[in-house]
């Protein structure tokens, strides 16, 4: 008999049966007034979660890659300058796409462990007196370390050098499980996904681009065609959808949203931290340390934790998949080895996470890891009890 055990990797989440369900459904003609009654509301309710009255929501077939090309093809062009940070390995590859695009990518380099902040990128902007640079990019939350910027301080930091550029934040991990406000942070282009905190399977790429965004795509000369904007918005106005749409998907999304809004965002939040908070409880006990250097970035969504020098990190992944049938994320790049990751986003509740920290407890005393049986849970079991 195989029951199937809750995953805790960054991404895709646990799936709950309604929204499960809701993906399921029978073909319905993509042209008829049906569809209306499903895009249009999907696309109300993600606007009502980025925090936005302003922002246009478009949605892709895809995945958060698809999304980061999508916002820059649409409102960059070749040559064009652009500033980011590279804390981990998911700013890494959105540099790597920027540079394929022959953007030039002015890149702010960081310690894998620590967040990009506002004194980072302002003395940059301050200095780009000929406004050279086109747009100022940020991974809100970088799953390969467990790190959390902070895009209010990033704002401020364009707001103060008075610049002009336009902001692109990647929240694939983050809308849904940590607040992201769109309007009142002055954001341009926002990326999400359906596979982490909307709690669906991979598929839609979701993006949110506001006025100054819509305005650059007119000039934007970097080649686009399935992601052409314009023939999304053109569509959209007809209810309408300019190629064969994944309507399964955005009914789940719709069913998702809800879901979210029915919880209250806040309440969304304060469960996120909370199941993030039982799992540092347990890494504390355990004598581990977090790779995300400092508290005030912790991430809510994914915890990296490291583990002992000369200690091949991704054992840990490998056998509690092979043993215990449970997934925990594997290190990227420059801390690969050196970090095993735990999940904690999305449809989780406290009786779940204890047990991901039992199991990834049990593997490590399986491997030969100081850790005392028990210790991890005990320290997550008292938290959860009194908050």
């Amino acid at each position: 008999m195989h029951i199937h055990n809750p995953i805790f990797i960054p991404g895709p989440t646990n799936i709950p049966d309604s929204i499960r369900k809701a993906c399921d459904m029978a073909s319905i003609d993509h042209r008829s007034p049906a569809f209306a009654e499903i895009l249009q509301p999907a696309l109300q309710a993600v606007k009502q979660i980025i925090k936005s009255k302003a922002a246009e929501i478009f949605l892709f077939t895809g995945s958060g890659t698809l999304g980061w090309e999508a916002t820059i093809t649409n409102c960059l062009s070749p040559g064009d300058k652009v500033l980011i940070a590279r804390n981990g390995m998911f700013s890494q590859r959105w540099i790597d796409m920027c540079q394929r695009h022959q953007l030039e990518v002015q890149i702010i380099e960081k310690t894998w462990g620590d967040a990009a902040t506002q004194t980072d990128y302002q003395e940059i902007l301050q200095n780009d007196t000929n406004k050279d640079i086109k747009a100022v990019l940020l991974t809100h939350n970088e799953t390969a370390t467990g790190v959390l910027a902070n895009i209010k301080q990033v704002r401020q930091a364009i707001d103060a050098a008075n610049h002009s550029a336009l902001f692109f934040v990647d929240a694939v991990s983050s809308v849904g499980c940590m607040d992201v406000r769109f309007d009142e942070w002055k954001i341009d282009g926002l990326v999400t996904g359906s596979q982490k905190g909307f709690m669906m399977p991979a598929g839609l790429a979701i993006i949110a681009l506001s006025e100054k965004a819509l305005k650059a795509t007119e000039t934007a000369t970097l080649p686009r065609t399935y992601l052409d904007v314009k023939d999304m918005r053109n569509s959209y106005k007809n209810n309408s959808y300019p190629y064969t749409p994944a309507v399964g998907m955005m009914n789940g999304l719709l069913v998702a949203s809800n879901m979210l809004l029915t919880e209250g965002l806040d309440n969304v939040f304060a469960r996120h931290y909370r199941l993030a908070e039982g799992v540092r409880k347990a890494v504390q006990a355990w004598g581990l340390e977090l790779c995300a250097n400092d508290a005030q970035y912790y991430s809510n969504s994914i915890t990296a934790i490291r583990t002992p020098a000369g200690f091949d990190a991704g054992k840990i992944v490998s056998h509690a998949a092979s043993k215990y049938q449970v997934a925990f994320g594997v290190g990227l790049g420059e801390v690969a080895g050196k970090v095993f990751r735990i999940g904690h986003l999305g449809a989780l509740t406290d009786v779940i996470a204890l047990s991901g920290i039992a199991t990834a407890e049990m593997t490590m005393l399986d491997l030969g890891l100081d850790i005392k049986l028990g210790a991890g849970v005990a320290a997550a079991q008292e938290y959860y009890r009194n908050n």
